[in-house]
């Protein structure tokens, strides 16, 4: 609460309206967003372009930016809490739900690992201290997404979807990104690096050709993307914010149990549809 009360109105981000107070419960009244997630929105439209996507992205860069630059850093970003404002075509996209945020410098340094499955930086699975970097990578794996319909990192077994997330193990897929441009592959290996240090900003991002250029292609693209859409995230896992200071120690139990048992039949390590002790964070 302390978070969203800090925020001051941004042009993006659903703002904290009120707070009423019973003995038992807290009441949060939240700005109406009326327009509908952001993935349903994109299954709709008849028509969708890279330039489509790199609007939506600079809206996201400009503010989680805004976050950045007050100290706050998002950790839960995914398209779940990317909501449109309004049911018109030219809707402003907005950023909610701070339920896993944190003030940098607030008296803790972080490092639970917290976040949603496939969207998470490796450094937080990692368990290393942290920093607003880790929402950078979050925009990059959504920039990945809005480009193809499906994830970068995607396995069945926890164990190996973290593993690959671990190692930045991702690949542009023929024949789904042939005609995505090489800025925006570019725009997203810059978010999507694995060394924190050498990670886009928001700052660097919102400067990089595909999002203040002309390099975002105009081509439709709206049939090959809601169709993996539709296809790839209707798995609830995408969609539920997890403690994974759990998950890891699970990892490590599957592995030994792997290596006890044997071999195990897995699924494929690449989505391509051809082949708690942290306050304030649940």
């Amino acid at each position: 609460i302390n978070i969203v009360q800090e925020v001051i109105k941004h042009a993006n981000i659903v703002s904290l309206e009120d707070i009423f107070e019973s003995k038992s419960h807290l009441y949060l009244v939240m700005q109406l967003v009326s327009g509908g997630e952001l993935f349903d929105r994109i299954v709709e439209k008849g028509f969708y372009t890279e330039r489509d996507a790199s609007k939506l992205i600079q809206q996201i860069l400009d503010a989680v930016k805004y976050l950045h630059d007050m100290g706050i850093v998002h950790r839960d970003l995914k398209p779940e809490n990317l909501l449109y404002d309004s049911m018109d075509e030219d809707s402003k996209i907005m950023i909610s739900d701070f339920g896993l945020s944190k003030i940098e410098g607030s008296g803790s340094v972080m490092s639970t690992a917290c976040g949603t499955p496939g969207y998470v930086a490796p450094e937080v699975l990692a368990q290393r201290p942290y920093s607003k970097a880790v929402d950078c990578w979050s925009i990059g794996v959504i920039s990945y997404i809005l480009l193809c319909g499906y994830p970068p990192f995607y396995d069945e077994n926890d164990a190996k979807l973290f593993e690959q997330i671990l190692k930045a193990e991702y690949e542009f897929d023929s024949p789904y990104w042939d005609d995505i441009s090489d800025s925006a592959k570019d725009f997203i290996m810059h978010l999507m690096e694995k060394d924190p240090q050498k990670r886009y900003t928001c700052e660097q991002a919102l400067q990089h050709p595909w999002i203040s250029g002309d390099t975002a292609l105009d081509k439709n693209i709206h049939e090959s993307v809601s169709a993996q859409i539709r296809k790839n995230f209707a798995k609830s896992k995408w969609k539920q914010a997890f403690n994974a200071t759990a998950v890891v120690r699970h990892m490590r139990r599957l592995q030994l149990g792997t290596s006890q048992e044997g071999p195990s039949q897995t699924t494929p390590s690449s989505p391509c549809p051809c082949a708690g002790q942290e306050e304030g964070c649940h």
